[in-house]
């Protein structure tokens, strides 16, 4: 199961383990956009409503699903445009906190019995933002540093459980939020964004989905509470 594979990050590692052979769940509150991307990608794919912000909305799509579920990707997540920490309101903090933190507690909580019955895997897609911090980004920054804290404890308290928990951390890429992390998608912001990664292009979902494909792979079966860098060596 993939949150917020409708598009984005998430759509590319859809269609990156449907292509490896897996039977793929779009979990995406972009109902429109999740049963478009499952239906290009064939009878591997299917689809189902989640606002993963809501307990209740979480419960409701699991009852929909198969018994069997072998990797969750936690991949939904919002941004915001540049701005000062003091200027963000309580109402932005507490949206970012919900789809981006507390998601995390809520889908694993809800799938760790699927998971543990299988060994099973967790991927959380965090942000080169929680390592090296961009200014006017404080609380983004701030819910993706927690993501990696929580990958990292998750691994440990469920490696004697057999699930293995991951993470990656993706450079801004070729996706919708990519005018939000930039204030406005112009040439002059890119070339300033693109002035500090080494390899000199931003991330595609396709370069992520490999790095997913591999740290949910049995090829990866002794790897957990990684949480690596995909990002052209902005973080060197």
């Amino acid at each position: 199961m993939i949150t917020g594979g409708a598009s984005g990050f998430g759509a590319g590692i859809a269609e990156r383990f449907v292509a490896a052979g897996a039977r793929v769940i779009i979990a995406d509150i972009d109902t429109a956009g999740a049963a478009e991307q499952a239906g290009s990608l064939g009878s591997r794919a299917s689809w189902c409503e989640m606002d993963v912000s809501s307990e209740s909305s979480i419960a409701a799509a699991i009852r929909q699903l198969p018994d069997t579920i072998d990797i969750l990707v936690n991949n939904a997540g919002i941004g915001h445009s540049p701005q000062p920490l003091e200027e963000v309101d309580e109402a932005l903090f507490d949206r970012l906190f919900a789809v981006n933190m507390k998601s995390v507690f809520l889908t694993s909580r809800a799938l760790l019995p699927m998971l543990e019955a299988h060994r099973g895997v967790i991927l959380n897609i965090a942000s080169t933002a929680g390592v090296s911090p961009r200014p006017g980004l404080t609380w983004y920054n701030a819910s993706k540093g927690w993501m990696i804290t929580a990958t990292r404890s998750m691994a440990v308290e469920l490696a004697p459980r057999g699930i293995r928990v991951n993470a990656l951390n993706p450079v801004a890429g070729e996706t919708p939020l990519l005018a939000t992390f930039l204030g406005s998608d112009t040439p002059e912001r890119r070339a300033q964004f693109l002035a500090t990664i080494p390899l000199g292009r931003l991330s595609t979902p396709a370069d992520i989905a490999a790095a997913a494909c591999y740290l949910c792979s049995n090829e990866a079966s002794m790897i957990t509470g990684v949480c690596l860098e995909v990002d052209g060596g902005r973080c060197i």
